[in-house]
């Protein structure tokens, strides 16, 4: 199943000299029945979109965390066997999709990484600032936080992590 690893780059970068993502159990996202109800889709495509861009608010969420965190949001985009997956109660809108890795995740399993062009940083910046007002309701708070939705995340080949890394 393909698994949408919400980091940061710092956390990229360990990962990176590791050779893997650890310990466990790793956070991430997938096309779940949860999400698939959610997102009333049946195009695949869409409901991986909607994964990636769950595990995008997710990286917002480690970022806003760290304030000593590049302020780019950080997706990998990973194939992990169904039987290394475990579902996560999806009670909430906030966790559907959310889904645990159990065990270490090899980087050779990276399809892609996910990552925002530097003109995001601002934007980011904003958003992790306000994210707890946001989640607390604050409806301009939760403008900033959508709008760095407006940033795509870019695609990047895993062999293009140290470039990414600079």
């Amino acid at each position: 199943m393909r698994v949408y690893v919400p980091l940061t780059l710092s956390r990229l970068a360990e990962a990176y000299k590791a050779g893997e993502l650890g310990p466990e159990p790793l956070t991430a996202y997938a096309v779940t029945p949860a999400l698939r109800e959610w997102y009333v889709s049946d195009d695949i495509e869409e409901l991986e979109y909607a994964a990636l861009n769950r595990a995008g608010l997710a990286s917002l969420r480690l970022i806003a965390g760290d304030p000593g965190a590049a302020r780019r949001r950080v997706v990998l985009a990973a194939d992990v066997p169904d039987a290394a997956l475990e579902a996560e109660p999806e009670q909430e809108v906030s966790g559907l999709g959310q889904v645990r890795i159990a065990g270490v995740l090899g980087l050779k399993k990276v399809a892609a990484v996910h990552v925002d062009a530097v003109d995001a940083e601002r934007d980011v910046a904003a958003a992790a600032e306000v994210l707890g007002a946001a989640d607390q309701g604050d409806g301009d708070a939760r403008f900033t936080v959508d709008g760095v939705e407006d940033h795509e995340l870019l695609w990047f080949a895993t062999q293009e992590i140290p470039g990414l890394l600079g």
